[in-house]
């Protein structure tokens, strides 16, 4: 959806917005903020496309509170956009039609966990940091990894996954039950913590990836899993994208466990070492890591090399030291914001999608060419272990001529993805940005059926309007 379209979404009437913001006032007091500076935060925060804010935000303490909110907003036909942290980057927490953002950081709660059942019930607003420091001590942690300290609920809205994925899974597998708001005001519970279940839809399913669209997450069930005895991880440098990602093929055929494995092309390696502080070789690279037995890891980093010297890569350095993998790791993380400083003033168009694992190397390769026949600054990054990876051009905003030149780029990016049989995205989600692929990627008649759920589920379109589909 391009700045235009976005600009054209009808706005509620000023009337029913103040009146709304009369009630939520004597509802919430001080936990309801007009201020702008507060609004601008709770928009647009890392993509690039344009702050649409809106016109208060709520800090809800309670599913009671998130109840209360959304039934006076239903009153009055005022939009309602769930916000967590603010992480996500295809303009989700905007707010096209204006309305109120229901900010749920304040809903801090581990409200129970279960040891021996590999489980945790929390609140939405527990970030992922918070979840695994508290369950450090029982030798348990959460392995979804988006990179950021996202908020358990905004990780399920969108379908987060990261740099796990590729042995944990994404939220989509380890999501038990949700408790959510609805667009009446109702509090539903999706399931229970019973690990499978045959009973009625799968309505968990269903508001995983909805992008609040359809409700209010205020609860999550999560699968937890046990500390590893030992971790093994390291890096390693390859003469060129096409090579690390056959690597990275033969690695999951030959059905080696690897819990995570990074791609990071040469100029994303020389964007880190310059931000990170790291002397790496400027060429692509591959981080990996390995969970499991002592003898487990050091056997499965030993075959890891061998295939790595067999396409050409090397030498694999390994380490099972905590304090090497974790300052490789941090680097990985702060790939964004290293990128970013390679072009100070440069917005990043950051995007992702993800394609069969066969059609990976072919992918990473044309989208390479793409970026240097464009004349384009772009880093890019990848959970390669899935097929899935991230591309950042760095765009002068100020340029109408090379703005269009990136968003030429990603569409086209997507369009090579829809061509291998892949999705427009990976793990970013739709929100505003990706409207327009969906269609292509689903058929006329799928998105017809997302619409007919979206109108029964939320007839008033209040519940984050103008994000995945149009009504």
């Amino acid at each position: 959806m391009n700045a235009n379209i976005q600009a054209s979404f009808p706005r509620v009437p000023a009337e029913q917005v103040k009146a709304a913001l009369t009630e939520l006032a004597a509802t919430f007091g001080n936990r309801l903020v007009t201020s702008q500076a507060v609004r601008d935060q709770h928009c647009n925060t890392l993509s690039w496309t344009a702050s649409q804010a809106p016109d208060g935000v709520v800090y809800p303490q309670t599913v009671e509170d998130v109840s209360a909110a959304v039934r006076i907003c239903v009153r009055h036909g005022v939009p309602v956009i769930p916000f967590g942290t603010g992480t996500s980057f295809e303009g989700h927490t905007n707010a096209p039609a204006g309305g109120i953002s229901i900010d749920t950081s304040m809903m801090k709660a581990i409200v129970s966990v279960h040891p021996e059942d590999l489980d945790v019930t929390v609140e939405a607003g527990v970030t992922r940091k918070e979840l695994n420091e508290h369950l450090r001590d029982m030798g348990l942690f959460f392995p979804i990894d988006p990179g950021a300290d996202a908020s358990l609920g905004g990780m399920a809205s969108t379908r987060a996954s990261g740099t796990n994925a590729v042995r944990y899974g994404t939220m989509r597998e380890n999501v038990l039950a949700l408790e959510v708001v609805t667009a009446s005001g109702e509090v539903i519970h999706t399931g229970r913590r019973a690990r499978k279940s045959s009973a009625g839809y799968d309505l968990t399913r269903l508001f995983v990836g909805a992008e609040g669209t359809l409700g209010i997450i205020t609860k999550v069930t999560l699968k937890l899993h046990g500390i590893p005895q030992a971790i093994s991880g390291g890096l390693c440098p390859f003469p060129s994208v096409e090579a690390a990602c056959q690597a990275t093929i033969l690695t999951i055929q030959s059905g080696i466990p690897v819990a995570r494995i990074e791609l990071l092309d040469a100029m994303q390696v020389r964007a880190c070492n310059l931000y990170s502080k790291l002397s790496l070789p400027e060429t692509p690279m591959l981080f990996v890591e390995f969970h499991g037995t002592e003898a487990g890891v050091r056997e499965q980093s030993e075959f890891f090399g061998e295939i790595a010297t067999e396409c050409g890569g090397g030498p694999f350095e390994w380490t099972t030291k905590a304090e090497e993998r974790t300052r490789l790791w941090q680097a990985r993380h702060d790939a964004y914001w290293a990128a970013i400083a390679l072009r100070p003033g440069a917005q990043g168009i950051s995007t992702d999608v993800c394609v069969p694992i066969s059609r990976l190397a072919e992918c990473v390769a044309a989208t390479q060419e793409d970026i240097a026949a464009s004349g384009l600054v772009a880093t890019i990054v990848g959970h390669v272990g899935d097929g899935n990876f991230h591309v950042l051009p760095l765009v002068d905003m100020d340029d109408p001529e090379e703005v269009a030149r990136g968003k030429a780029f990603v569409g086209r990016l997507v369009e090579r993805a829809l061509a291998m049989e892949g999705t427009c995205t990976g793990e970013h989600g739709v929100g505003q940005m990706k409207m327009k692929y969906l269609e292509a990627e689903h058929g006329a008649e799928g998105l017809a059926l997302m619409r007919a759920l979206k109108k029964a589920l939320d007839p008033q379109n209040i519940m984050n309007p103008g994000k995945i589909v149009a009504l």
